[in-house]
């Protein structure tokens, strides 16, 4: 099975890429202004989600049978990435069709009042259209009232589930990726949706929100402080 890594670097350190294993080909696409060596210079627009469908759009006859899409900095979101890499690069796991990366699910609304709306970095408060973005990409079908989904936006996707929707849907995509206000945030909540995929594992389904899989302590509240496995909810408060 062939496997590529797609990074979306900005100025981030990519010394973590020397730990990738060798059978994973690496594809980092730069929007500092000073590539990487090997990098592929892209503009500084769209945040990680241009690169993404950068990716899908420019080699979509010569995709890899799976796709790992990753930020500069992946950690913060999913510390055991290089865990993954490892275990696909030796066949100990498989894709099935879609997979998110990370260690905590939650859930927005239509507006992004639950999640973006409260963001520290949202000082102003404004609302996620999701909406708008719903209906430029994925043109009339419904919109959904809530968006379950791993906060980082890194995933790895099988090559057919890609491939199921044309290249012309992902170069709609990418130009809603470019133009569309926030619209990184907005594909960060539905990349499940964009492949047709359903990215929350079944036995997590309809458990209480948030979930954490791991200790944060931060978060959690004494007493609590252990990993949660996929397939169980949090321990509640005491």
């Amino acid at each position: 099975m062939t496997i590529d890594l797609v990074v979306a670097r900005y100025q981030e350190d990519l010394a973590w890429l020397r730990r990738v294993p060798r059978a994973i080909r690496i594809h980092v696409y730069d929007k500092s202004g000073d590539p990487a060596p090997r990098a592929v210079a892209l503009p500084n627009i769209g945040r990680e989600a241009h690169t993404y469908l950068h990716h899908f759009t420019a080699q979509y006859d010569a995709l890899a049978d799976l796709t790992i899409c990753a930020q500069g900095k992946p950690f913060d979101h999913a510390p055991d990435l290089h865990k993954r890499l490892r275990a696909l690069a030796e066949g100990s796991e498989t894709v099935e069709d879609f997979r998110w990366f990370g260690f905590l699910i939650d859930a927005d609304d239509a507006t992004g009042a639950r999640l973006f709306q409260s963001w520290s970095k949202n000082p102003e408060r404004r609302p996620l259209d999701m909406t708008g973005f719903w209906r430029a990409v994925f043109g009339g079908e419904p919109v959904p009232d809530t968006f379950i989904f791993f906060g980082g936006a890194q995933f790895a996707v099988r090559r057919e589930i890609v491939r199921a929707q044309p290249r012309a849907f992902y170069k709609r995509a990418l130009d809603v990726a470019s133009t569309f206000p926030d619209a990184a945030h907005c594909f960060e909540r539905t990349w499940d949706r964009v492949f047709g995929a359903s990215g929350i594992p079944e036995p997590l389904r309809g458990v209480e929100l948030p979930i954490h899989l791991k200790p944060i302590r931060r978060l959690m509240p004494s007493g609590a402080q252990r990993a949660v496995r996929v397939g169980t909810a949090p321990p509640p408060p005491r």
